[in-house]
């Protein structure tokens, strides 16, 4: 009976904040004309439609910490990212933070230090916090969040950035979850009392009127942002979380969206490396995996007709090298996003220029700078019109990794590098250093042009001529270190 009061108690509690908050409109200053959020596109359903464009979303990104953490300037880091040519960003929404300690991340943006923390729950008047601070009210929605939040999608939008908001992540050990405020010894409600792998389990009603309540909450706030799609949860195959959880908090992202008459697209990440999707909640209109190199995971998946992205790298070493071609494989593979993760990017240094990290991955100015190339190569294609076709690349000498994109009778894109085990221990072992590449290509007979693209400079090769006859065309590639990329389009006037 008392628990069952206390549930009651707290439920009318809380939809009192709700109704309270959930209607304030952002601030004027950043209220901007209602544009169609992104979407898959109508023809292409494995690519974006945004701002009436075809999309891909290619970015290099801070370790998701940009909201959260009131030390991280998220405008410097948005201008890096745009002027790098990138156009998207991860952000976690706060219900999770990390702590200095952290998987050895160097100057973590989810690690904020004390009382430097920016929850989406108002901190209440009771000291007691795992690192300083008052106690959070779980009840209580806290403005300088939601301002904040605001003042990012407006930035981001102004750069041409979309940002992936990633709802929920589960707590990887018992320090991550000492530290968060749905512990009940870091709240004033007596809520979270359970172990950290029942908390995204539908077992405990109160914490998941919580959960709940924030996704109702955010999607309020954010109806109006078309640069905007929402994750349900950071590796989810971690850390307890069950697929009955996920699936609830998508109903409630899609039930609240039908309200207000608007649609976002809804991600759930599906895998480290790769895995056969069995059964997809009908709202979910991206499938995400991480280290997903060689990219299996798009094929696997490609049935489904939605967008395929790899969102987090790492675990491989620091070499651009190995992003780079993680990159470009993934994208000429059939995937509409990438997002290496970069930890050049921190608090202190929001426009990614820290070189000397100790971090388990990569990222650099000169990293950025290259997948902007990637992303070009793709914009200057219709790629929408484009499938990814292994069996374009009949031979290749010398033994490269091919992925080919190919409309047919018209556009054929090849990227090749040297081939990379996942962890390399020692990378100058695979390197390939002043090659030429020689490939024999499936295509309809007839002329075609072909042009030569450095995956590190951008440079583009002259414009050459090319004839494909009985179904073959044979074409030698300039001289190249690790990869290279190459566009075959089909002449006009033979």
């Amino acid at each position: 009976m008392l628990e069952n009061f206390r549930r009651i108690t707290f439920g009318i509690v809380l939809s009192a904040a709700i109704l309270g908050l959930a209607h304030r409109s952002p601030p004027a200053a950043l209220a901007s004309e209602t544009q169609s959020p992104i979407a898959l596109h109508p023809d292409n359903p494995h690519y974006f439609l945004w701002q009436g464009k075809p999309t891909v979303l290619v970015t290099s990104g801070e370790h998701y910490g940009a909201v959260l953490n009131l030390d991280f300037d998220f405008a410097a880091y948005l201008e890096t990212l745009a002027a790098d040519g990138l156009n998207h960003t991860r952000t976690f929404s706060g219900t999770y933070r990390e702590i200095p300690s952290s998987f050895g991340i160097t100057d973590n943006p989810l690690a904020p230090q004390p009382n430097r923390y920016l929850a989406p729950w108002a901190r209440s008047d009771q000291p007691g916090y795992f690192d300083g601070g008052n106690k959070f009210d779980l009840t209580r929605w806290d403005e300088a969040y939601f301002r904040r939040l605001h003042e990012f999608l407006a930035a981001a939008k102004q750069h041409g950035v979309v940002v992936e908001f990633n709802l929920f992540c589960p707590f990887y050990n018992d320090d991550l979850w000492k530290a968060n405020p749905m512990n009940a010894a870091n709240n004033v409600n007596g809520i979270g009392t359970c172990p950290r792998e029942e908390v995204y389990t539908l077992k405990h009603d109160d914490l998941t009127n919580v959960q709940l309540a924030f996704v109702r909450k955010v999607v309020q706030e954010l109806k109006d942002c078309d640069n905007l799609y929402y994750e349900v949860c950071n590796e989810p195959y971690f850390g307890g979380v069950t697929e009955e959880w996920q699936w609830k908090v998508a109903d409630v992202i899609a039930e609240t969206e039908h309200s207000l008459g608007v649609k976002h697209l809804v991600s759930m990440n599906i895998a480290n490396g790769s895995k056969k999707v069995e059964r997809l909640h009908p709202a979910v209109k991206i499938l995400n995996f991480h280290y997903s190199f060689p990219p299996v995971a798009v094929a696997e998946n490609y049935h489904w007709n939605v967008a395929i992205g790899e969102n987090e790298t790492g675990f491989r070493g620091k070499d651009d090298l190995l992003y780079r071609t993680e990159g470009w494989a993934f994208m000429l593979a059939g995937g509409a996003l990438y997002n290496n993760l970069d930890y050049s990017f921190t608090p202190r240094h929001p426009r990614g220029d820290l070189t000397e990290y100790s971090s388990p991955g990569g990222g650099s100015p000169a990293l950025r700078k290259q997948l902007g190339i990637l992303k070009r190569f793709l914009d200057d294609m219709d790629f929408v019109h484009m499938r990814p076709d292994p069996a374009l690349v009949q031979s290749v000498s010398p033994k490269l990794s091919t992925y080919a994109l190919v409309e047919e009778g018209r556009t054929y894109a090849v990227y090749l590098h040297a081939p990379l085990p996942h962890k390399p221990k020692k990378l100058s072992d695979f390197r390939l250093l002043n090659a030429r590449a020689v490939l024999e290509l499936k295509v309809p007979s007839g002329t075609y042009s072909v042009v030569w693209t450095d995956t590190k400079t951008g440079e583009r090769g002259p414009e050459e001529r090319a004839v494909a006859s009985s179904g073959t065309l044979r074409i030698t590639s300039p001289e190249f270190d690790d990869d290279i990329a190459v566009v075959v389009r089909a002449s006009r006037h033979p």
